[in-house]
Order: C-alpha cells, then sequence, then structure tokens
C-alpha cells in the first residue's frame, strides 16, 4: 500500500525529467489531474474501486473487551463490461459499489466520461478514461452524411439486385462446375423417359407370355 496520488506525480516528474523540464502553471494542472487520495492498496492499479478500498478496525472480543488489529477488504468481481465506442467487452475487476455506480451512470463509457480525474484513483481507471475521451474526441470530428428516402430506396434496390445477381452466379458456377446445363438435362429427360418406355414393354410382354403359358399347357393336356 502506498500514497497513490504521490507515487504517480512521482513516475511522471521523472519521465519528464524534472520540475525543471515543465512549463510554469503545468504543474498544478498535472495535480488536478492526478488523484490526491489516502493509503489505497496496490492491487487497486488493476481494477476499478470508485473510492472503495481497504479499510482498517478493531476485533472487539465479546467477553473481555479485548482489541485486535484487523482489515476489511473490499467486494471485488471480475467483470465483462460492454464498451460502445471499442464495440467489444473490456474484462476488468470491479467493486459491487462501482458496478452500482456503473449502471446508474448507463454504461462502462458514460461512467468514465462523467467521473473526474481527481475522482478516478486507480491507474487503470485514469488510462481507459483518457483513452475513451480521446476516441469520443475523433469520433465527433467525423462529418456525418444523411440520405434523402428516395436515395435509401435505392440503396436498398441496388442491394436485393446485387443479391440476386450473386444468387444467379452461384447457380451459374455450381451448373458449370457438375456439367448440368439445360441441353444435357433436356437429353438425359429423354434417355430416362426412353428407358422407362422400354422397361414398361417389356413388362407388358412378359406378362403376356406369362399368361399364354397356361393355356398352351391345357392344349398339350
Amino acid at each position: 500500500m502506498a500514497f497513490r496520488g504521490k507515487e504517480m506525480m512521482k513516475k511522471v516528474l521523472k519521465n519528464v525529467g524534472g520540475e525543471k523540464n515543465l512549463a510554469p502553471g503545468l504543474k498544478e494542472s498535472l495535480k488536478k489531474c492526478i488523484p490526491d487520495s489516502k493509503v489505497v492498496m496496490g492491487r487497486a492499479k488493476r481494477g476499478l474501486y470508485a473510492g472503495r478500498h481497504i479499510q482498517f478496525g478493531n476485533r472487539v472480543s465479546e467477553d473481555g473487551g479485548n482489541k485486535s488489529r484487523r482489515t476489511w477488504k473490499p467486494n471485488v468481481q471480475e467483470k465483462r463490461l460492454f464498451s460502445y465506442i471499442l464495440d467489444r467487452h473490456i474484462r476488468v475487476k470491479v467493486t459491487t459499489h462501482a458496478l452500482r455506480c456503473i449502471d446508474k451512470a448507463g454504461g462502462i463509457d458514460e461512467y468514465l466520461l462523467k467521473t473526474p480525474y481527481h475522482k478516478m484513483d486507480t491507474e487503470i481507471g485514469l488510462y481507459w478514461k483518457a483513452k475513451i475521451e480521446k476516441l469520443y474526441e475523433e469520433l465527433g470530428k467525423m462529418e456525418v452524411v444523411f440520405f434523402s428516402p428516395e436515395d435509401e430506396e435505392k440503396f436498398e434496390q441496388g442491394f436485393k439486385d446485387l443479391k440476386l445477381s450473386e444468387r444467379a452466379a452461384r447457380r451459374e458456377a455450381r451448373r458449370q462446375m457438375y456439367g448440368l446445363s439445360d441441353k444435357h438435362r433436356e437429353i438425359e429427360g429423354g434417355q430416362v423417359e426412353g428407358q422407362l418406355t422400354d422397361g414398361d414393354a417389356a413388362r407388358t410382354g412378359d406378362r403376356s407370355s406369362h399368361h399364354d403359358f397356361p393355356e398352351q399347357l391345357v392344349a398339350n393336356t
């Protein structure tokens, strides 16, 4: 455990090269963005805790009232939260209090946007907040084009025609693959019919000969 705000400020100054390289007034603005929280757990770097951290107190015995030090850890859960701007789920460790705050805000994106920097007391929360703010800023600069109802109908009809042409192309490709053209089908159909007619004639001939055979026996007797 450590004072998270002081450690983060030291890291920033170390990466910059010291306070001498900072512009005047920049350090005060950085302090506003960096959380100034009290003692914070080390594992809070990897989750959204919404101000819920380890607490200290005493365990009091029922008989003699003896006190012994103890701690209360927050109820931390690992959840998959959906981000609309990223269009995917974010797997993050959150407390139950943070989940209620996220539900009240309307989602993980709204929670990160509405929560100010000085109240975001975890490093992963600051990272996701800065990233989502940048993505929404880029989305706001994009140009949006609206089409008239006539143009939308033309687009829908074009998509339908494209689907029909794709189906026809697949059907023709299957015919060429298996060698089944219309002429071949007609020829094969005629051959099958001829075979059926020959077979019917043979069957009728067999039946007539079968019927004639008993008559010949009767004549011979």
